[in-house]
């Protein structure tokens, strides 16, 4: 008995309830005007008007004697009703009740698991002991599962022989056998756990179904695929990028990201990425470019100036910046003028962040061309920070009457530092 047939059963029920409700209403309303057209001309009328309050309960009363049918509709109805709360009331308290008593079994089967583990992997005289009971204790699923849980738990802590004893164990345990049936499932959140398992215990049998899941459309199983093939990766941790279809979004690269400083994992050559046809990876391959200031990047970033996307031309520039690449300079002003306003704005804040002398000409030109206040001040910012050349220059442009323009009280609050 599904839940979708009891609320239809009972909305049956409540609909046929209102119906005679209102048939019953209306009869008794018709039946209350002709009693009132008649006694209209009799002094009773106005002496009793309370009697119409038990006549329409009285008609009411009637309608339910003249219509069996319905009375038993709504008995049925009623019954219906009482039974199937009643069923769902038992239901839910015999699952809380089994709920309660797992958490029980399971608080207990960790402690002893966790003894269990510290007498197989530091007390040489008691691991066999401990294995033999490890093995008897776990004959199920649910203790299975709680086993290859402490494990896990055990082996993100500890590194070394340590770790590999512990992979030892979970193969001698056949646990991997569990893994692999979770990690195979039609079940995605199996999928996920299974996955995590393999990985944590650097199990590769399964790689090929973790592959296909890179481009899953459900993002939580897509980011674990991602997580477990940089834990199995032989060499390049980040070589599933290549095999990346799906957008790899702003959280997933952050976790990405996280892996490799906390795991300590070798930091591959992120321009080899520059060229995918994801844009996704792209950007990420020059956020990393930036962030461990890789340097032999400068014919491939200079490529990406000609990139169809704006924002990945947009990412390139900011890169320029970060890692101080002079040598795309030149390259940046003769994009400057054909490129969107935020791409302007890069190219600038870029020139701030890589002052050179021979571009103050540029920079002049910006200030005298452009009339948006924000590229005028980036351009204001990258001449002074030139030194004793541009400021100079900026001084002069300050102090001109020959011709007003509004730049001028930019450069004067530039030169005083009100603006940072």
């Amino acid at each position: 008995m599904s839940l979708r047939n009891t609320y239809q059963g009972l909305l049956l029920g409540l609909l046929l309830l209102t119906l005679g409700v209102i048939n019953g209403h209306a009869q008794m309303v018709n039946d209350s005007i002709q009693s009132d057209t008649i006694m209209v001309d009799t002094p009773q009328a106005e002496e009793e008007p309370a009697n119409a309050i038990s006549t329409y309960a009285q008609g009411l009363m009637d309608r339910f004697d003249t219509s069996p049918l319905l009375v038993t509709i709504l008995y049925i109805v009623i019954f219906y009703s009482i039974v199937t709360m009643t069923a769902l009331l038992i239901i839910i308290l015999l699952n809380r009740r089994r709920l309660e008593r797992e958490e029980k079994v399971k608080g207990f089967l960790l402690e002893k698991y966790q003894n269990l583990l510290m007498d197989y992997l530091f007390e040489e005289e008691k691991k066999e002991d401990a294995y033999r009971e490890l093995e008897w204790v776990a004959h199920s699923r649910l203790n299975r599962q709680i086993l290859i849980d402490q494990m896990i738990d055990l082996s993100v802590n500890l590194k070394g022989e340590i770790k590999e004893v512990i992979q030892g164990l979970y193969l001698r345990l056949g646990l991997k056998r569990d893994s692999l049936e979770k990690a195979y499932s039609r079940k995605w959140h199996q999928n996920v756990k299974g996955f995590r398992e393999l990985a944590y215990m650097d199990i590769r049998d399964a790689n090929e179904q973790i592959i296909k899941s890179l481009n899953s459309s459900n993002s939580i199983l897509r980011m674990e695929a991602q997580i477990a093939m940089v834990r199995l990766s032989d060499g390049n941790p980040y070589e599933f990028l290549d095999l990346l279809e799906k957008p790899l979004s702003l959280w997933e690269q952050v976790t990405l990201h996280e892996m490799q400083i906390q795991h300590n994992l070798e930091v591959p050559d992120f321009k080899q990425w520059f060229s995918s046809e994801n844009i996704t990876v792209v950007m990420f391959a020059l956020e990393m470019v930036a962030w461990y200031k890789q340097r032999g990047v400068g014919k491939e970033i200079l490529e990406l100036f000609e990139h169809e996307n704006e924002m990945v031309r947009n990412k390139s520039y900011k890169v320029c910046g970060e890692i101080g690449l002079k040598m795309a300079l030149p390259a940046m002003v003769g994009k400057y003028p054909d490129e969107i306003f935020k791409n302007k704005l890069e190219i600038l804040i870029a020139f701030t962040k890589v002052p050179e002398e021979k571009y103050l000409k540029f920079l002049k030109n910006v200030l005298d061309t452009e009339e948006d206040v924000q590229l005028q001040i980036e351009a204001t910012k990258a001449m002074e920070n030139t030194g004793e050349p541009g400021i100079s220059m900026l001084i002069k442009l300050m102090k001109s009457k020959s011709e007003y323009k509004n730049y001028q009280i930019i450069i004067r609050h530039v030169l005083d530092g009100r603006i940072y």
